[in-house]
């Protein structure tokens, strides 16, 4: 009975502890919390970086919002999604119209390359976007990760496709011909004639200054991300979900 004891209590000491296949010893738990815990710090790393580049430049771009558009760009990385060394563009959609509130960083350099006033869609909102949509004829933008796609002329010219990444938050992107291009709503003198932007059927609109260059840049399979404070997106997304 002693000696059956000792050899129940040894089985339950076991560091290398196994109960099959189907489930990890103690030592594989240890490596995969080691894993995240590299993971979060290499983040943690990177974003410390690009703040010090880009703060100065970029006074309206929070530290928060760039981790999660990092976050969110390493996960596509590791899908295999966009290949080392894309552009990473950020909008936030917390910032009113009248402010710059797209930024698009070099990751090469992890340097500031541009920054832009940008329109949202009609129905999210006046001055600022507050609801979101990933309806077709919502008119309303849609937060979220995007692939960016290849470029095409248009009735605004030269635009970008727009692929949403995120089933039921954004995945109808290209249905609902969501892409960048520039219109003479979101120009500074609209701004100043009306103390706003003018408003798409859901696109980012970009004044026509600087937008060709912008789309050249990032166009072909780079990451874009558009934020707003919203909870229920973070807990739904599959990039940012720390999950």
């Amino acid at each position: 009975m002693v000696n059956r004891l000792i050899i129940i209590l040894l089985f339950l000491a076991s560091p290398v502890l196994s109960f099959g296949d189907g489930r990890l010893s103690i030592h594989e738990h240890r490596n995969i919390r080691t894993m995240a815990a590299n993971h979060s710090d290499k983040l943690s790393v990177l974003t410390d970086l690009i703040w010090r580049n880009i703060q100065q430049e970029s006074v309206l771009l929070r530290k928060e919002v760039l981790e999660l558009a990092l976050r969110g760009y390493q996960r596509m990385q590791e899908q295999g999604l966009i290949k080392e060394g894309k552009p990473l563009t950020v909008i936030d959609f917390d910032l009113p119209s009248t402010q710059k509130r797209l930024w698009v960083i070099d990751m090469k350099s992890q340097t500031l390359q541009h920054t832009s006033l940008v329109s949202h869609g009609r129905n999210s909102g006046l001055v600022k976007a507050e609801k979101f949509s990933n309806t077709p004829e919502s008119h309303m933008s849609s937060l979220g990760f995007y692939l960016t796609g290849e470029t095409y002329i248009g009735k605004h010219g030269a635009s970008l496709r727009l692929d949403g990444l995120e089933r039921g938050i954004n995945d109808q992107a290209r249905s609902r011909a969501i892409v960048i291009h520039a219109a003479d709503y979101a120009e500074p003198s609209f701004l100043k004639n009306y103390g706003r932007l003018g408003r798409s059927l859901g696109c980012p609109a970009l004044p026509t200054e600087h937008y060709e260059e912008i789309i050249a840049l990032i166009k072909e399979k780079s990451c874009l991300f558009i934020h707003a404070d919203q909870r229920s997106y973070k807990e739904e997304s599959i990039f940012v979900n720390q999950g």
